[in-house]
């Protein structure tokens, strides 16, 4: 994109190095036409650590990665007359990677949380570079990123590494759609190449920004997708009759951990105009009506199951744990990641570790974990709603019309149990199977970006999960009387009814669940979540 031409009504974002959130990570790397500024304070601490580094080479410093070769090779010295020869040498050798492209929003969030930690100052990258990197961003220049081979340990080497090659003129890159040489598409957005000197290419490849940006954008979705699936929650509990006293605030505070209160209240505040919930003061008198002085069995029961009952026990944990990692990842967004780090304010240069990514590794698997859970009540809530000897007096499966002609539903669970099953066995944690590598120089690896693009596929798998009970919920909807919804899960199901029809026929069911999962990924449901529950907001 020419700049000349750039709408001056472009979101523009300053990467201050502090104050980046998966909100707004996630909502920019989407917007093509968003722009990054470094401000005057960011120029001046990157020239500072960049000048103190110059200081250090003119000392004759030792430091790795400017005077020493690096991984396996630490034990090397490297003159500075070899600086741009070895450096564009670390980017050429590290970048392996295989496999399909990244997306596009998650390289354009790759960039700009790697511009964003390199803006802090301790990287001592030159501001030509990173002038020229924000240029690639702002024009639309996005390298192309193979998904699988980072290790996770000195960062993600290999994907960093194509957007270093890229800046330099070498790899391929995106521009306008098209894909083409790094050389070919710096000129034609009119950006010159990088001309690295010592430590520039560690700087631009050495850190936790690809697998930091995909977890970024994951947690922002899945904070999407568990708030509207909470309001679908409320429609599918009204279709079941569940009873409501289980969620009465009296309960919750006496084991208060915030997302478990949260969920209880999302769902007592949401359905207090249900004309379909079921008040536990009716079932009391209906079972004390039929009770005589000898024990006997009913077809109704004073408590629900615990896939409708547990609901906030079991939702609780996703909220409280989705939080704790969008700390972490804010918190590593946020950082320094490379090495060495040049600090300015101490004078001096800081061998460490802040590249690796176990952080990262730690928190995706937890998102895993409960997301699957979600999903896990899900299918028991699906199977309720369709199984003829548990949904009451809904239609088996959910066909009222010729059933036994018809199958109804019953092919939706297929799919259903199958995602279910398929991401309950993704969930192997990849935080624990570090392998030695490079020599043994790199003995411990995280794993990090592999770690988030299993959550990123299991999201996806749970989309589609959480549409079919949605779907079965609308249905179920229909049979009980769409004017005795509440009033928030009534405009759930009118926005869902826009798209996907009552179904008094068979049909394939994949476009429906499709076009639902969707919706759910757009935050389009979002519109339907009552902005009066407090509860919702977190």
């Amino acid at each position: 994109m020419n700049p000349a031409t750039h709408s001056p009504a472009a979101p523009t974002i300053v990467p201050d190095g502090e104050s980046l959130s998966v909100d707004t990570i996630a909502r920019i790397a989407r917007d093509p036409t968003a722009q990054i500024e470094l401000t005057p304070e960011i120029r001046k601490r990157v020239i500072a650590s960049r000048r103190l580094l110059d200081d250090f080479v003119a000392s004759g410093r030792i430091i790795y990665g400017v005077t020493t070769s690096v991984g396996g090779f630490v034990n090397w010295l490297v003159p500075p007359t070899h600086a741009e020869e070895s450096q564009n040498n670390i980017m050429r050798a590290v970048q392996t990677n295989v496999g399909a492209h990244l997306d596009d929003h998650y390289v354009r969030a790759a960039m700009l949380a790697r511009i964003n930690s390199l803006g802090r100052g301790y990287s001592a990258i030159s501001i030509e570079n990173l002038d020229k990197y924000v240029q690639m961003y702002n024009r639309g220049v996005l390298p192309c990123i193979p998904e699988k081979g980072s290790l996770g340990t000195s960062g993600d080497l290999g994907p960093l590494a194509c957007i270093g090659l890229v800046g330099t003129g070498q790899w391929r890159a995106k521009l306008d759609g098209e894909i083409m040489s790094g050389a070919a598409a710096l000129k034609q957005a009119g950006i010159e190449p990088m001309r690295l000197g010592y430590k520039e290419g560690l700087a631009l490849i050495n850190g936790t920004s690809v697998m930091t940006a995909v977890a970024a954008c994951l947690v922002a979705e899945s904070k999407s997708l568990i708030k509207t699936h909470t309001l679908a929650t409320c429609l599918s509990l009204e279709v079941h009759k569940a009873k409501i006293m289980p969620f009465h605030p009296a309960a919750h505070r006496q084991k208060p951990h915030p997302g478990q209160m949260k969920i209880a209240a999302c769902i007592y505040d949401t359905l207090a105009d249900s004309k379909m919930i079921v008040q536990d003061e009716e079932t009391e008198e209906w079972l004390r009506n039929l009770a005589t002085d000898k024990p006997c069995g009913l077809d109704d029961q004073i408590e629900d199951a615990y896939s409708i009952r547990a609901t906030p026990q079991v939702m609780g944990p996703v909220v409280d744990t989705t939080l704790f990692v969008q700390q972490t990842v804010e918190t590593e967004i946020n950082s320094s990641n490379d090495n060495p780090l040049i600090v300015v304010e101490d004078n001096e240069a800081v061998h460490n570790a802040n590249f690796h990514g176990q952080y990262i590794s730690n928190a995706m698997d937890q998102l895993a974990i409960v997301l699957v859970n979600m999903c896990n009540l899900s299918d028991r809530r699906n199977n309720r709603l369709l199984h003829p000897g548990l949904n009451g007096d809904l239609p088996p499966f959910l066909v009222k019309e010729n059933p036994g002609v018809r199958l109804g539903l019953m092919g939706g669970q297929f799919l259903a149990t199958s995602l279910t099953a398929e991401i309950r066995q993704m969930c192997m944690p990849m935080s624990i199977q570090s392998l030695p590598s490079t020599g043994d120089f790199q003995d411990h690896v995280s794993f990090g970006l592999v770690a988030a693009r299993r959550t990123r596929d299991i999201l996806d798998n749970a989309r589609h999960i959480l549409a079919f009970e949605l779907l079965c919920a609308c249905q179920a909807a229909d049979f009980r009387g769409i004017d005795k919804l509440s009033s928030a899960t009534r405009k759930l199901y009118d926005i869902v009814r826009q798209h996907v029809p009552y179904l008094d026929h068979d049909e394939p069911l994949t476009d429906h669940i499709e076009k639902i999962a969707s919706m759910f990924a757009s935050g389009e449901f979002l519109d339907a979540v009552p902005q009066e529950v407090e509860a919702y907001n977190w």
